[in-house]
């Protein structure tokens, strides 16, 4: 991948800019004088022309001194009319010397300055958060292992991911990107120490502690029209530029924020790309997608990442809701919508403003999954049954339980035709995910599931008598 090479002017921006946000932060720093000062310190030289360009930097308010970054200042100085000046004499400015400040965050917007997220300004300082070599984390970010195509002998770059194809319910194949242990470990660290200090969007359910399918569901309970529309390759449709904008307003530094977006962004493979194509189950544009980077569905942080990148598209449609009288929520890629019977005959025009919300945002809306449920239809969200209360549907109830009897009368092996390794807590999972909506359901379950007769498991064990200690033994 090139780099473009910086003009002139752009390269005068840039150190301008290095200058004046040296001491930007410092009581007076932005004041016509002060920067008229650090200006003239990195040309050598206090041409006339400096007087004009400072003095309209430094009407800039403090607020959006605050927020400016170097690319920000940089662009903004050499889109400066008073930068126009300095080539309009005969000796073009030079730069003399190169101004440096010390890394550090930027404020976070108003509502996520309270949150206490990890102070990491430098690259250095990210490694130690991570408990990584600087070394070590430089390889996990390497740009070439994104980017890099395999040379003519075929050697291919380092993978930190594997990856694992899936068929789907309906046909195709469902693609997992997993990443290694190391950097897996790294991904946790990300979510459990910082992003899930982050709140998402009231409408968002999925992936969020205290909320659920069930509150997700619970919300369209009762409705008399419950329409429902899910998003195309929602993972990969983050794009890696969406969740650098994501770190940037979280306070944290260019380098820092493209580190962690290495971190947490993948490019898949193009041999994987291209087993996808030919089952069929990948067309042109979601191939284009998994060859970008983006966020792979997989690690840890991406459910997390995608939450956040999306609050806008939660925003938006909770406004495109209130105005259609409707309630909106979303489960990662489920969007629904629910209200009065007028919402019925609305629902072209919903369906039409939906559509381009999420193309205006970068996603896709899937063109065979959009549902439209009447009262008087079995509603269903995400798989809940919602007409008059959230409910897990009668069918599976009964399947589950039938299951259950089958277990008691000739016993549990014979019964786990998906060969599930743990078919005890295979059963008691779908149990619990039943009982939550229907305590009654639960105990009828659970009666049948207690007389089941599970095989024992022989084991040979060892036993070593050991004298009494306080301590526990080693």
């Amino acid at each position: 991948m090139t780099t473009r090479a910086l003009s002139y002017r752009e390269w005068l921006a840039r150190s301008l800019a290095r200058a004046l946000l040296a001491d930007a932060r410092q009581p007076g720093g932005t004041a016509p004088d002060a920067l008229r000062a650090r200006a003239a310190a990195t040309l050598g030289a206090d041409p006339p022309w400096l007087k004009p360009f400072a003095e309209a930097l430094g009407n800039r308010s403090q607020a959006t001194w605050r927020r400016t970054d170097l690319p920000a200042l940089a662009k903004a100085i050499h889109d400066m009319p008073e930068l126009d000046l300095a080539f309009a004499q005969d000796d073009l400015p030079r730069v003399r010397r190169i101004i440096l400040r010390p890394a550090e965050m930027l404020p976070r917007p108003m509502g996520l300055d309270h949150f206490a997220l990890p102070h990491v300004p430098t690259l250095s300082e990210l490694a130690q958060w991570l408990e990584l070599d600087p070394e070590r984390l430089a390889w996990l970010t390497s740009a070439a292992q994104g980017f890099r195509e395999p040379d003519a002998a075929g050697a291919r770059p380092a993978s930190h991911y594997r990856y694992q194809l899936q068929p789907k319910r309906l046909g195709g194949l469902r693609l997992l990107e997993i990443p290694k242990a190391d950097l897996k470990r790294v991904q946790r660290r990300i979510l459990d120490d910082l992003l899930q200090h982050v709140p998402v969007h009231e409408a968002a359910h999925g992936f969020v502690q205290g909320r659920s399918v069930a509150s997700h569901a619970a919300a369209h309970a009762g409705k008399e029209v419950v329409i429902g529309f899910d998003l195309c390759d929602f993972f990969a449709s983050v794009r890696a530029s969406r969740v650098h904008a994501t770190w940037r307003t979280l306070g944290y530094p260019e380098g820092v924020a493209r580190a962690l977006t290495a971190l947490c962004t993948h490019r898949t493979d193009s041999a994987v790309v291209e087993r996808l194509r030919d089952d069929g189950g990948l067309d042109w544009l979601g191939a284009r997608r998994l060859a970008a980077p983006h966020l792979p569905q997989g690690s840890p942080c991406s459910p997390a990442l995608a939450n956040l990148c999306a609050f806008r598209l939660d925003l938006r449609l909770e406004g495109l809701a209130w105005v259609f009288g409707a309630t909106y929520t979303r489960y990662a890629d489920d969007l629904v919508f629910s209200g009065p019977a007028s919402l019925r005959s609305q629902f072209t025009a919903l369906r039409a403003w939906v559509g381009g919300i999420a193309a205006d945002e970068g996603f896709t809306l899937h063109p065979r999954k959009v549902r439209c449920m009447p009262q008087h239809r079995q509603q269903r969200v995400t798989g809940v049954v919602v007409n008059q209360k959230a409910n897990a549907p009668r069918e599976d109830f009964d399947r589950l339980k039938a299951v259950l009897h089958q277990c008691v009368l000739h016993g549990p092996t014979g019964q786990n035709r998906a060969r599930v390794s743990d078919f005890r807590g295979h059963l008691l999972g779908h149990i619990a995910w039943i009982g939550q909506f229907n305590h009654g359901r639960k105990v009828r379950l659970m009666r049948l599931f207690d007389r089941i007769e599970w095989p024992q498991v022989t084991t040979h064990m060892t036993t070593q008598i050991t004298p009494h200690t306080t301590q526990p033994p080693s």
